[in-house]
């Protein structure tokens, strides 16, 4: 079975952070600059949690917060949920959904491995079933 080590050895091991002074404004320019939905904060060297576009609606514009003054530790979700890059995919699918949670820290303690989505788990899930397909593909060719 494929572990989040293999996965990211394709997606990459970049991980995008913020601290946990930095202002909402600069996060969420941060994230749009880079197409990506999650980042992750630090205190320090210290993971101290994830902030997302969910927080952003849900915390900052929900709540009538001015996002250039509010930092994102004050809004950020806490405790972060960290996974270790030994789980299967299909584990961390199974987490992500139970847990409801759109982008998973990949790591052992602060040390961290990787950032992965749903998208991520979802377009894995579509090369394996591409391959899958195309083998049966051949097969079926072959016994013609």
């Amino acid at each position: 079975m494929a572990t989040l080590q293999d996965l990211l050895a394709v997606k990459g091991r970049e991980v995008v952070s913020v601290r946990s002074t930095d202002m909402v404004l600069s996060a969420a320019n941060l994230m749009n600059e880079r197409n990506i939905g999650g980042l992750v904060v630090y205190d320090g060297e210290r993971v101290v949690g994830i902030f997302t576009e969910r927080d952003v609606l849900r915390r900052v514009v929900s709540k009538g917060l001015d996002p250039a003054t509010t930092a994102v530790g004050s809004v950020m979700t806490a405790p972060v949920v960290m996974v270790p890059p030994t789980i299967t995919i299909e584990e961390c699918a199974a987490l992500m959904t139970s847990r409801r949670l759109r982008h998973l820290p990949v790591g052992v303690g602060d040390k961290l491995s990787g950032m992965l989505s749903i998208g991520d788990l979802l377009a894995h899930q579509v090369r394996e079933a591409e391959t899958t397909i195309t083998h049966m593909n051949n097969y079926i060719h072959d016994l013609r």
